[in-house]
């Protein structure tokens, strides 16, 4: 059996990974109201130092609205928006923002102990140094994201708010992934493709394919349109749009489209894993039961929170609602595949 770390610091690394899975997820729901109160471009500067503290005099806040002021969201959308209504949009953004540079604090000076103190194997270093990386690099694609909706725009790029959402959630599932070798005492490989767990990876893929249109069902606004279920408005194909219109890629920008597509992916998801759960059934391997069930509430609940997000109008609480289960779908389909996995 090999040994990923000093038994001595376990219980160290265990909550550390934890409180780093916790902040994520808190970072992402936080990431997700941001957008649904249209508050991700309050803050128009990119401030790493500085940007620590709010405004806090009544001249700060002029600046900062002012700002605001000079962008499209602004004088297209918001002209009639005072200063306090500012300030609720400001916040949000803000301690999103904060969130991020917690989350930097909190990875890098345990990880900097733990490497001076050689508490990982090496390989697990370079892991978690890459996994930094990747945290910086989710800063830096955040901030891109907002300039996408400064010049032109009235809102973000959806495209851009996908990759932020998708960068949060790998970093997510790399560190539920350590984590849970840790706990387990193996180290299993995430990446690794085989034909045994081919299909279970081909689960995993889908998910992340089906986040990807949620962001861009989210940043379209597409979940405000066709606000009926099972049909499109008596139509299986939105009537808006003809098969002679679609145009790569601009399909993707095109909302009506965009939710067919994350409708479809559901029912696809929903069956797929369907299937791999008969399977083990029939088989009976009694050692994915429990892991399976959680995959199959997650399923279900995931689908009923997304028909009631639709049906609602995208009403902010239920589409949040949406967006946390998303998390813990993305939990229960690792888990099960690290169950799954032999090596």
């Amino acid at each position: 059996m090999e040994i990923l770390l000093r038994k001595e610091y376990s219980g160290l690394v265990y909550y550390w990974l934890l409180s780093l899975l916790s902040l994520i997820g808190i970072i992402v729901i936080v990431g997700g109201l941001t957008r649904l109160t249209d508050s991700g471009l309050s803050i128009t500067t990119w401030d790493v130092v500085s940007g620590i503290l709010p405004p806090l005099n009544s001249k700060q806040w002029d600046d900062a609205f002012n700002l605001y002021k000079e962008i499209p969201q602004y004088y297209l959308m918001n002209t009639t928006m005072t200063l306090n209504e500012f300030k609720v949009i400001y916040y949000w953004e803000y301690i999103h923002r904060i969130l991020g540079r917690i989350l930097g604090l909190l990875f890098l000076i345990p990880f900097i102990f733990i490497y001076f103190k050689k508490i990982f194997i090496k390989e697990y270093n370079i892991n978690f140094l890459l996994l930094f990386l990747l945290i910086l690099l989710q800063g830096t694609v955040g901030w891109y994201m907002v300039k996408s909706g400064l010049i032109e725009n009235t809102t973000v790029s959806h495209y851009r708010l996908a990759v932020h959402l998708n960068l949060a959630l790998i970093l997510f599932s790399a560190i539920f992934w350590y984590f849970l070798n840790i706990k387990a005492n193996t180290n299993k490989n995430f990446f690794r493709l085989n034909k045994e767990n081919i299909f279970i990876q081909i689960l995993i893929f889908m998910i992340f394919l089906q986040i990807t249109f949620g962001a861009f069902t989210s940043g379209l606004d597409a979940g405000k349109i066709y606000q009926t279920w099972p049909s499109m408005n008596n139509s299986f194909f939105p009537d808006d749009l003809s098969l002679g219109s679609l145009i790569f890629p601009e399909i993707f920008s095109e909302p009506s489209f965009v939710q067919f597509i994350h409708r479809m992916l559901a029912y696809i998801i929903f069956l797929y894993v369907a299937y791999i759960s008969i399977y083990i059934f029939y088989k009976k391997k009694l050692d994915l039961y429990n892991s399976v069930y959680f995959l199959i509430f997650m399923i279900f609940t995931q689908v009923v929170l997304g028909i009631l997000t639709l049906i609602s109008g995208a009403h902010i609480v239920i589409a949040s609602f949406h967006q946390i289960s998303t998390i813990f779908l993305l939990i229960s389909s690792i888990y099960f595949y690290f169950k799954s996995s032999k090596s």
